[in-house]
């Protein structure tokens, strides 16, 4: 084995369970998930969600930015405004690997 190659401890569920976990770790970015999914029938504003939380819009903007990143939710842009979703294939994906891991 090359220095530059590591050998791999973990598998692919793993590091998207990490990953989406990582995402939902902070309370903020639970209540995002839990606004968008009891409102599924439609997509939110960032404006709504700011509304309903006492911080300021950037860090509102900045918790958006991480579980876009780690694909739980998608954006749609329509200036001035961003729409947020749940990405859902995604998000069940989500589900189904923490429930397996809980079941441990």
């Amino acid at each position: 084995m090359k220095l530059s190659e590591k050998k791999k401890y973990y598998n692919s569920d793993q590091e998207k369970l990490a990953r989406y976990s990582k995402a939902l770790s902070h309370p903020v970015r639970v209540f995002v998930m839990d606004f968008l999914a009891n409102n599924l029938d439609k997509c939110c504003y960032s404006g709504d969600m700011a509304e309903e939380l006492p911080i300021a819009r950037s860090t509102l903007s900045e918790h958006l930015k991480e579980l876009k990143k780690a694909g739980l939710i998608q954006g749609e842009i329509n200036p001035p405004y961003i729409k947020y979703c749940i990405n859902r294939e995604n998000w069940d994906e989500a589900r189904l690997l923490m429930e397996r891991f809980f079941k441990r």
